[in-house]
């Protein structure tokens, strides 16, 4: 994504820290396009991408305490990144929400600081 793209939010309109990241894009008045990544999973390209961005690794951003993540034995799989990735992709349930993607940054905006960081940066 470029510097002159417009921010991307992965959202799930169910979760309550989404909704708050959602509110604050739309109070800054700040241009994006919302991906409902629940019905519109990214690719294993896209999420490895994604996690680049942000600096972290697949298991750093899973939501272990989903059902599908204690079925699959998450927790215990072995770290590998394009294991994780591809488990995610094909649940992405697991995915911690919001993630916000600008030009110049990519945040898991769960808290004011990483949104403020994602509004900041544009």
């Amino acid at each position: 994504m470029g510097d002159n793209e417009a921010t991307e939010l992965w959202h799930n309109p169910r979760c309550s820290k989404s909704r708050a990241a959602k509110a604050a894009l739309d109070e800054a008045g700040v241009p994006y396009t919302e991906r409902r990544y629940l019905d519109e999973p990214p690719t294993a390209a896209e999420l490895d991408a994604a996690l680049t961005r942000i600096g972290a690794e697949p298991w750093d951003v899973a939501r272990l305490n989903e059902p599908v993540a204690k079925e699959l034995g998450l927790a215990a799989l072995e770290h590998d990144r394009a294991r994780w990735i591809e488990v995610m992709v094909a649940h992405p349930v697991l995915i911690q929400r919001p993630i916000i993607l600008t030009g110049a940054v990519a945040v898991v905006a769960r808290d004011d600081e990483s949104v403020r960081r994602a509004l900041d940066s544009r």
